[in-house]
């Protein structure tokens, strides 16, 4: 929770994990980010980028483009048309929401993938997760998300949380993702309106058990790529 690049350093030597969200970047929130991100290479921390309304401007696509670059970004979380645009296969968006879906979002995750060489997550009514062998699709999640604004950077937070105890960062991240969808589907049962959902959300996400996700996780794993 910083962007100053005057205490970058010391908050990601207190950290278990780094996420890097551009959803309100600047060019000192970027270099701030550099210096982080630097630190948590240095240090075995992973990193999660957030890549928020690349391909709307290019100052948003640029700053994904040189972070991607000078950082080994471990988790890749955004949007269809975010990581399309980022694969070089395609993609649109409008302000930070995603555009037209992708016509094979599934290979364009893997082609993101094999050309950034992170785990790559796609979130949307399915969320996909790849890395250059394996692809993963989580059903779990409600309609009610995409109705409030954020959940696309909380899901960010919660794959880190995840990635900061397991090695595996795809694996992590597919835990990550049907938690945060489990979450909401309970959630959705209990509001009457988006702002009601939001505190549901939290509050099924602080009371979900590891024994809750094995048993209602819908996550299938993709053969015969």
């Amino acid at each position: 929770m910083t962007s100053a690049v005057e205490e970058a350093v010391e908050m990601v030597q207190a950290a278990d994990a780094l996420i890097l969200n551009i959803g309100t970047i600047t060019i000192g929130q970027l270099e701030a980010m550099l210096v982080a991100g630097s630190q948590a290479n240095a240090s075995g921390i992973p990193v999660i980028l957030d890549p928020v309304g690349a391909g709307a401007t290019r100052l948003r696509t640029d700053c994904v483009t040189r972070l991607i670059n000078d950082l080994d970004i471990a988790v890749l979380k955004g949007n269809p048309g975010e990581i399309g645009v980022i694969s070089g296969m395609g993609g649109s968006v409008r302000g930070v929401d995603s555009g037209d879906i992708p016509p094979d979002p599934i290979g364009i995750v893997r082609e993101c993938a094999r050309k950034t060489g992170a785990i790559v997550v796609m979130t949307g009514k399915t969320d996909i997760i790849a890395d250059d062998a394996r692809v993963f699709i989580v059903e779990n999640g409600t309609p009610r998300m995409g109705q409030l604004s954020g959940t696309g950077c909380m899901a960010s937070s919660v794959t880190g949380a995840f990635a900061a105890v397991e090695a595996d960062r795809a694996i992590s991240s597919v835990a990550a993702l049907a938690s945060f969808g489990l979450a909401g589907e309970r959630a959705a049962t209990k509001a009457h309106g988006p702002y009601s959902f939001r505190t549901a959300l939290f509050d099924e996400l602080f009371t979900l058990t590891e024994d809750d996700l094995v048993r209602h996780a819908r996550v299938r794993v993709l053969d015969d790529l």
